[in-house]
């Protein structure tokens, strides 16, 4: 077995996780805007977006496995589990720690969407977009490959189309959606 496997491992997952949160969140937009119309709306579409959090919780937790198992860079679960004190890049290990743990509080949170307030879910919920550029900041930070032709292809090519889908969300989406609720029939 290759002693690297464990680091690819790492790199791997690491990627996947947020190509995966990357869908997540355009997907979470497309659906909050009514890009993908409001009536009519398939129950697959909402669940293609919890599948694509999942995966990611899953992808991210493989990329912590990964880092533990690889032996050139030793981290202790504190390391990867404790924002600030891992001696190997501690800030941009740090972006990667808040961002798992804000991944598990929106995925954690929208488990339970049923049971929590409407607006605690939405508060929590929205943070999405921040987890967005923490996990982009550490991966260009921490990242190994973050100075290759291709990783920068692909972070523009995802940190653009978030940046155009949230301005979108921000500036039409919302209008869109106050104005229609503004226009609906009582009936409705």
């Amino acid at each position: 077995m290759n002693e690297q496997i464990y680091w690819y491992l790492a790199r791997s997952s690491g990627m996947v996780a947020w190509g995966l949160l990357t869908l997540a969140t355009l997907w979470g937009i497309f659906l909050s805007t009514g890009i993908l119309r409001e009536r009519r709306r398939p129950a697959w579409l909402l669940s293609l977006h919890r599948w694509l959090g999942g995966l990611s919780v899953i992808f991210a937790g493989i990329h912590l496995v990964g880092l533990m198992l690889d032996s050139y860079v030793e981290f202790s679960w504190a390391d990867l589990l404790i924002p600030g004190i891992s001696e190997w890049r501690p800030v941009a290990v740090a972006f990667g720690v808040v961002g798992f743990y804000l991944l598990i509080a929106v995925q954690g949170t929208s488990l339970l969407m049923k049971k929590l307030p409407k607006r605690l879910w939405k508060q929590i919920h929205m943070t999405s977009l921040a987890l967005f550029w923490i996990v982009s900041v550490h991966g260009a930070l921490a990242g190994t490959d973050a100075t290759a032709g291709w990783y920068r292809v692909a972070s523009l090519t995802m940190i653009g189309t978030v940046m155009q889908a949230a301005l979108y969300r921000f500036l039409v989406g919302h209008r869109r959606a106050t104005s229609a609720r503004s226009v609906a029939p009582a009936s409705e």
